[in-house]
């Protein structure tokens, strides 16, 4: 027992003098790196709070939102400083009373519906404003101009109009026959347009008298009698008048409207009617005379351009007000 006990401790004797000794350093070489590790470790702690709801300097809030605001409520203001879109204009609403049809329309959907009985026939007209949203930069240049490339346009002919010692001497006075046979022009002897007798000059670019073209609005016209099926018609209303595209015959007046996959894949294996283009003429004309009698007329085609306009900018204005409100939330 005794000779394991000095086995034991003189195990560690013999190791720790088979170790050769390295020189001892002083205190006063490690204390100063021990400081200056410490200090390290103090100054790469951060300054906040581990748990601190305080954000951080990276998280700042959105620095466009202010100008973004700014900018919708400008465009708010020209808006409704341009038209008033709160209340139907008298019209519009002249129209919807003295029609028989029942208008269902709900803020912030694009469709809209009008309604009616007649006889045994239900009548349903329903249209879009995405018809005026969709429209192609050429659809606006045709249908309505610009006042100002007018106006351009009117000022290059009067220009032109004037040239000295040119053939072009319209609306000249005083004119001295030249050498060369044409007339030279002072620019005293022109006369403004405005200046001349009334009746004595006519502007072609004025455009007076001339009714502003409207866009071509469509309609779906769905005309349906109980267990006989339903008869639909795609129109276009334009300037005051009614034109038929398409007529479609449906038995079951539910594929007229497909509203699911199933009755839309239903709906395309049936035939529905030739173009309309391709009719006889006599039958094309009291096609347009069976839906003026129920009511899609002259008055409606008239209308229809006018409510899309208003609708879109109410429409509009609430979009405005919805993204600036999100916005400053």
């Amino acid at each position: 027992m005794i000779s394991l006990r000095c086995l034991g401790r003189s195990v560690p004797r013999q190791i720790s003098s088979a170790v050769p000794h390295l020189p001892r350093r002083s205190l006063s070489t490690i204390r100063p790196s021990l400081l200056l590790q410490q200090s390290c470790q103090r100054a790469s702690r951060p300054c906040f709070a581990a748990f601190s709801t305080s954000r951080a300097a990276w998280e700042q809030e959105g620095q466009v939102d202010q100008e973004l605001s700014a900018k919708l409520e400008s465009e708010l203001r020209v808006e409704r400083d341009t038209r008033d879109s709160e209340t139907l204009p008298p019209s519009l609403q002249d129209f919807l009373e003295s029609s028989p049809f029942q208008l269902e329309d709900k803020p912030g959907q694009e469709e809209v519906a009008l309604t009616r009985k007649f006889g045994d026939e239900s009548i349903r007209i329903t249209f879009s404003i995405a018809d005026l949203n969709n429209m192609d930069q050429e659809d606006a240049d045709q249908f309505g101009e610009d006042p100002a490339l007018s106006d351009e346009e009117a000022a290059d002919a009067a220009a032109t109009n004037v040239q000295s010692g040119g053939a072009n001497t319209k609306g000249s006075i005083n004119q001295g026959r030249t050498k060369g046979g044409n007339f030279a022009v002072a620019p005293e002897d022109s006369i403004a347009p405005s200046d001349r007798a009334e009746g004595s000059y006519e502007d072609p670019s004025s455009g007076e008298g001339e009714q502003e073209p409207s866009f071509p609005a469509r309609m779906n016209v769905l005309i349906e009698k109980a267990g006989k099926g339903a008869l639909q018609m795609e129109v276009m209303a334009q300037d005051g008048e009614v034109l038929i595209e398409n007529v479609y015959y449906f038995q079951k007046p539910e594929l007229a409207d497909a509203k699911t996959a199933e009755l839309d894949w239903s709906r395309r294996n049936l035939y529905t009617g030739p173009p309309f283009g391709n009719l006889d003429e006599d039958l094309q004309i009291l096609l347009e005379r069976y839906l003026n009698e129920r009511g899609v007329n002259t008055a409606l085609a008239l209308w229809l351009p006018e409510y899309i306009d208003w609708k879109e900018q109410r429409e509009y204005l609430t979009w405005l007000s919805n993204v600036k409100a999100f916005v400053d939330a």
